[in-house]
């Protein structure tokens, strides 16, 4: 994998750049639409492909492993082949769902031991094999196991914790840099930055993982319980350490405005279920402010979603029918908010990355940050 820093923000943080992979490449910064299960919730591939525009999904290694399992997956040659996306694939190591699972988990030294959420039964995640398990996904980018600690741990939970991911960090890029993939694809191997709101820990953890010289970084443990501020803060401390030359990865996150911020602060992939969760809910997100569909306010409001906006669905369906569909319960109503809300943060990202080529994005990002806050 390359990464190759092209345009820099001459006052903030933010920059463009191309991520190339024996998938595709990848024009940064981006969002990156998620699939869990192997599928994008209500989306089929050739919407993400062609009305999204999504460049790169996610897969979970946790939900994947249980369903449909190891056995099909390989068997179908991976999960480009088992799902017919011929994009790029990020997978997150199951760390975040397994710390989802807190009353059905147990930490230790050798690793992750927990209980499926679909039948109770017992299963294990160590550095090691979700390295492997990830070889048999063959994602174009795996992550790091890690503990995700809580946004309100204190600080000695946190030191702990912290030191129990840099000695899982540490095992696990032994056995990436002993295993080969199994397709003939070149995979990536990302450390994840933890730490809480700690800026000291923060920046240790973003010291020992660059030690490494990986292809790229995450941030995780953000977005899980502390105040906004505090995020964007934990992100300033980590990217002063990170390499420049790398993508940082920030995950779980969030909101259009977080995505901006992130950018603002130089972030260049981030990944969130708020467009399609949200979206199936009755909320669509627009340059102009946020949309309940089931307002009564849409019922005789004829114009499209979004007039110019790029997906079909934007100019195709009025606010009055999509409020009409999400009123009668109809599964399209979800589908063409999930098509929406995803195209629009392409879109946003898409922006953003011209307005650092152009050299005004701190100015564009003010603005559009007012105008995302809006409830229409």
């Amino acid at each position: 994998m390359k990464f190759t820093p092209e345009y820099s923000c001459a006052d903030c943080n933010a920059r463009a750049g191309r991520i190339e992979t024996d998938h595709g490449i990848i024009e940064t910064p981006i969002f990156m639409p998620v699939g869990t299960v192997g599928t994008v919730k209500g989306v089929h591939m050739h919407e993400l492909r062609e009305e999204v525009k999504a460049q790169i999904i996610l897969g979970n290694t946790y939900h994947l492993y249980l369903r449909p399992g190891m056995d099909i997956i390989g068997r179908a040659g991976g999960l480009h082949k088992f799902n017919g996306w011929d994009r790029p694939i990020l997978t997150d190591s199951g760390g975040f769902q397994v710390f989802s699972l807190s009353s059905m988990r147990k930490l230790t030294e050798e690793g992750a031991t927990f209980r499926s959420h679909i039948d109770g039964s017992k299963h294990i995640f160590t550095p090691e094999n979700v390295v492997d398990i990830q070889r048999t996904i063959g994602s174009d980018i795996m992550m790091a196991l890690d503990e995700c600690a809580p946004g309100t741990s204190d600080r000695a939970y946190t030191r702990r914790s912290l030191d129990l991911t840099k000695r899982w960090l540490e095992r696990g890029w032994k056995h990436y840099k002993e295993t080969e993939p199994l397709y003939g694809h070149y995979q990536s191997y990302f450390p994840i930055v933890q730490g809480c709101t700690y800026p000291d820990l923060r920046r240790e953890a973003a010291e020992h993982a660059a030690s490494l010289g990986a292809d790229g970084y995450a941030i995780g443990g953000l977005a899980v319980g502390e105040p906004a501020e505090v995020m964007y803060d934990m992100i300033d401390v980590v990217n002063e350490v990170l390499p420049k030359d790398r993508p940082r990865y920030l995950m779980g996150v969030g909101t259009p405005v977080n995505i901006l911020e992130a950018i603002d602060r130089g972030v260049d992939m981030m990944d969130c279920v708020m467009p399609t969760r949200n979206g199936r809910n009755g909320m669509l997100f627009t340059p102009e402010g946020t949309m309940n569909m089931r307002n009564l306010k849409w019922a005789d409001d004829f114009s499209p979603l979004w007039e110019d906006g790029p997906a079909l669905v934007d100019r195709v369906y009025t606010k009055a029918y999509v409020r009409h569909l999400f009123v009668a319960n109809e599964l399209l109503a979800m589908q063409i908010a999930s098509i929406h809300n995803l195209a629009f943060y392409l879109w946003l990202v898409g922006e953003a990355r011209k307005h650092i080529i152009a050299g005004d994005f701190h100015a564009w990002k003010t603005g559009m940050v007012e105008k995302l806050n809006r409830r229409l």
